[in-house]
């Protein structure tokens, strides 16, 4: 049956990158995550055994919306690590000085923080509760 094809299915996303040296440096040394390379690119190893590959892309363009969101227990902290590395924080009309909308207080969803990887892709830190 179709459903027994996908239901135990190892399945994973993936999105593209401009250089892939650029995104293994960021991904790897900034935000510290482990990656396995090979392929057409390299695969980011996620909590739980998770894997997304980031691959490389010669017309790349990024996405105009978040392609990947790490949950943390306290974002303002997230910010501030995140900065001291020289990651930059978009600044939108709901985001406060910080980077962050504030959207527990707002009862808008939870806190939020959008950034960019050196290919343009958007990704965001935002509260784990």
């Amino acid at each position: 049956m179709i459903q027994d094809l996908f239901k135990n299915s190892r399945a994973f996303s993936g999105f593209s990158v401009n250089d892939i040296a650029a995104a293994m440096d960021f991904y790897g040394q900034t935000l510290g995550l482990e990656l396995k390379e090979g392929g057409p690119g390299f695969m980011l190893q996620l909590a739980g055994g998770n894997e997304l590959l980031v691959y490389s892309k010669a017309d790349h363009q990024p996405a105009n919306y978040t392609v990947l969101n790490f949950p943390v227990a306290d974002v303002d902290q997230a910010v501030d690590e995140l900065k001291a590395q020289g990651v930059t924080f978009e600044s939108y009309d709901m985001t406060d000085e910080k980077g962050i909308m504030r959207g527990k207080a707002q009862d808008m969803g939870p806190d939020i923080a959008w950034f960019k990887d050196p290919a343009g892709n958007i990704l965001s830190v935002l509260s784990a509760d």
